[in-house]
């Protein structure tokens, strides 16, 4: 199958996950934490799932919840269970946590740096080494590189152009109003872009 990745808005998604243990409880938690609307069955859903927003529903109710939703996550301990689930989702994106390959949908692993967020695939071959591969990313990419974001996100917002950007000018005494060292240097950058536009030469 022809792999690539995508990102969705996952706001409101109908999310169906078939099993409450350890992988079920996290897709349900990636899937909250974009917005989606999550129904976990097939297990006791925690009170941290649920004071998230996710319900919990008896099994037995599975056909008509495989009908409610847009995405279907099967990660239940019931082999037979898996593959008659994955065979009545057709038409659906579907995560077979048990056997990737039966699906048309893979969840990666998946983590933050700052902002920024990267995922790794190893096309199922050891998720081991992803892991691995995770913490070498995490010792790569470091806070400079985080300001940095944060520096050219403030600039592209409040200066659109390079031509712009090359008309300001530098002042002097400008307050420092933040406390950790990047809104600090955040609250520099962004004051002094503020600063020079008012001392530019009126047109």
């Amino acid at each position: 199958m022809g792999w690539t990745p995508l990102f969705l808005d996952m706001t409101d998604w109908h999310v169906l996950v078939i099993g409450a243990g350890e992988v079920g409880e996290r897709r349900a938690r990636r899937f909250l934490d974009a917005d989606a609307q999550v129904i976990i069955t097939g297990g006791r859903v925690s009170d941290d799932l649920k004071s998230k927003g996710a319900l919990e529903k008896p099994l037995h109710q599975w056909e008509e919840l495989v009908d409610w939703a847009d995405l279907v996550v099967v990660a239940s301990g019931d082999k037979a269970l898996n593959q008659e689930i994955g065979e009545m989702s057709a038409g659906k994106l579907l995560n077979r946590a048990d056997k990737p390959e039966y699906g048309n949908m893979i969840v990666p692993s998946s983590f933050f740096i700052g902002d920024v967020q990267i995922c790794i695939f190893t096309q199922g071959k050891s998720p081991l080494m992803a892991r691995q591969l995770r913490k070498k990313i995490q010792k790569v990419i470091n806070q400079e590189d985080v300001l940095q974001l944060e520096l050219q996100h403030f600039t592209r917002e409040k200066l659109a152009t390079p031509a712009e950007l090359a008309r300001v000018a530098c002042p002097v005494g400008v307050k420092i109003r933040s406390q950790s060292p990047l809104e600090i240097a955040v609250s520099i950058a962004a004051q002094l872009i503020d600063k020079r536009a008012e001392l530019m030469p009126k047109a």
